[in-house]
């Protein structure tokens, strides 16, 4: 069972982790700035009538867990981190969708450009996914990408000159970055309460999304959210990350599936389609029965 750490040690853990930057990438990095409240925060807010030794950290073991497997996300809010970071443009894109936080980010209207691009090595080059338009592949050889990270390293050397030559002419920093590439790394502060992180961590370190941002997230979570929040982390993974949510159309394949004669298990790939939800018989490409034919297996019902 996870234990929440004193309020000295927090004190001197909170002090070990401010300013302390962890790579991300090839140069990237996060750092936190700053951390207001802790798991007892999160209690506090539940807990209205809440006072100083009248509780046991089982117990609020017990409520955190409780709160998050009940979706009561307000008492989560009340704790708030503040980081600093160095991200690729793209990625940087994708991590202010989230719209939930406070950012500054460095301007490259009043400063000069980060001189630092992503770089891409011969072996990290992915293919396009072929069942999900907007995910990756496997992984090419690392012959094949050779070619590809010489011509970025081409494309990133040239990009910079001219951006440099455009300033030693006298042209607008706001101008003269235009043509400057995505991979160009950007630096922000982004202020976030838990609730948010949490949101923005599940859906950040899943499987299917961007390996780059996946990083990113995978660094906050483990070095920083983890040690800071034990109770609300350890809940998190169990209801969130590791949890499974079974739709009612998952309910309806699984009682089909327990109401067959004999009704032995793991069900064949014959029985599942036999099985299935009425709404997607007769559909050569379903989604949502992959999904569900997924979530079967990890429960060892089909094979």
């Amino acid at each position: 069972m996870t234990t929440s750490p004193s309020h000295i040690d927090r004190h001197r853990l909170i002090e070990d982790l401010r300013w302390k930057k962890f790579p991300v990438l090839d140069d990237g990095f996060v750092a936190l700035v700053d951390c207001m409240g802790d798991d007892a925060a999160v209690v506090q807010a539940a807990r209205v009538s809440y006072g100083e030794g009248t509780h046991k950290v089982s117990d609020d073991r017990q409520l955190i867990r409780y709160l998050m497997r009940h979706s009561h996300t307000t008492p989560f809010e009340m704790a708030e981190l503040k980081f600093v970071v160095r991200v690729p443009m793209d990625c940087w894109r994708q991590w202010v969708r989230h719209r939930t936080a406070n950012i500054n980010e460095y301007s490259t209207r009043y400063s000069l450009a980060i001189d630092s691009m992503q770089g891409t090595h011969d072996d990290q080059w992915r293919s396009q996914a072929a069942t999900n338009r907007q995910g990756s592949g496997e992984f090419l050889t690392k012959a094949a990408g050779h070619k590809l990270t010489q011509s970025e390293m081409e494309l990133q050397s040239l990009a910079r000159r001219i951006y440099e030559e455009r300033l030693e002419a006298g042209i607008a920093r706001e101008q003269a970055r235009k043509d400057l590439p995505l991979s160009t790394y950007t630096e922000a502060y982004w202020k976030i309460d838990l609730h948010n992180l949490l949101h923005f961590l599940a859906l950040r370190m899943d499987p299917h999304a961007q390996l780059e941002i996946r990083r990113y997230a995978e660094t906050i979570a483990r070095e920083i959210v983890a040690p800071l929040f034990p109770l609300c982390w350890e809940a998190f993974l169990d209801y969130r990350v590791e949890g499974m949510r079974l739709t009612k159309l998952d309910q309806g394949v699984i009682q089909r599936l327990a109401a067959r004669p004999g009704a032995l298990l793991p069900a064949t790939s014959h029985d599942f389609l036999s099985a299935q939800d009425p709404s997607w018989s007769g559909l050569e490409r379903c989604r949502e029965r992959d999904e569900c034919w997924q979530k079967l297996m990890v429960l060892g019902l089909v094979e």
